[in-house]
């Protein structure tokens, strides 16, 4: 389990058009454990004040999930109230990373995403998938629910798609329902065709006004000045419901694959 908690990285590269591409790995899925997290959010804040970069790249490594979302490993071996809160705290560091960086965050999602996973699709200021991209907030099938992804992804695809997915907790939602609800500004038939598009668009960026993409940066996330104070609290919340025996029962059936 501690080996599982302890794996996963975050490379960060610049190229000299000022295109900062930022990766996370983790063996199991691209599954986010709490020392990723942190290194994913800190990557992200520390691209957002650099002079150097104009525009951020998120991605995840390999050809498959995009990312599984919450480490069950790490979920499971919380046993109190504080660690549980550190641990979702981390996702709420990552979308409030990618909040506030002066830069556009551009995602790029090459398979399914799925609880955190599509928090992070969410946050981003602009997303790309393609036709395996599929997503899923499982959060309430294992005892919790999407509170500290959830104002990311309410705000992107609406409230009304947002509670379906989070209700129907069990259910793969296709690429072309995320980009009908708006979650993806396009989907692609491959990898390949998604990343030329992406790299026609961080081309046009890198040569676009500084100032003026910071500006509609800080004009896209009007109304979401409280979510420092917003995510904390849903963290608190999540970390509270992973201590109860039903969520801990429901986490090792899912590990089993009993669900």
């Amino acid at each position: 389990m501690s080996e599982a908690i302890d794996q996963g990285s975050v490379q960060i590269a610049v190229d000299g058009r000022g295109v900062a591409t930022i990766e996370f790995f983790h063996p199991l899925s691209n599954s986010l454990p709490g020392k990723v997290l942190r290194k994913l959010a800190q990557t992200i804040e520390d691209a957002g004040k650099d002079e150097a970069v104009k525009v951020i790249v998120l991605k995840s490594a390999g050809g498959k999930a995009f990312c599984a979302g919450a480490s069950f490993d790490e979920l499971i071996s919380i046993d109190d109230l504080e660690t549980g809160k550190v641990f979702f705290s981390g996702f709420a560091n990552v979308i409030n990373a990618i909040r506030k960086a002066p830069k556009f965050v551009l995602c790029r999602v090459q398979g399914k995403a799925v609880g955190g996973g599509v928090g992070l699709a969410s946050a981003a200021d602009y997303t790309f998938g393609t036709e395996h991209s599929a997503v899923k907030l499982s959060e309430l099938a294992v005892g919790i629910g999407p509170f500290v992804v959830g104002p990311a992804v309410e705000k992107k695809i609406g409230n009304s798609a947002f509670s379906q997915m989070s209700i129907d907790a069990t259910t793969w939602y296709s690429a072309t329902w995320a980009r009908e609800k708006g979650l993806y500004t396009s989907i692609h038939e491959t990898v390949e065709d998604m990343d030329d598009a992406i790299e026609t668009l961080v081309e046009q960026l890198s040569k676009s006004n500084p100032e003026a993409m910071a500006m509609l940066k800080t004009v896209f996330w009007e109304g979401t000045e409280d979510w420092d104070t917003l995510l904390a609290e849903r963290a608190v919340m999540s970390g509270k419901l992973v201590l109860s025996d039903f969520t801990r029962n429901a986490i090792s059936k899912f590990k089993k694959g009993e669900r």
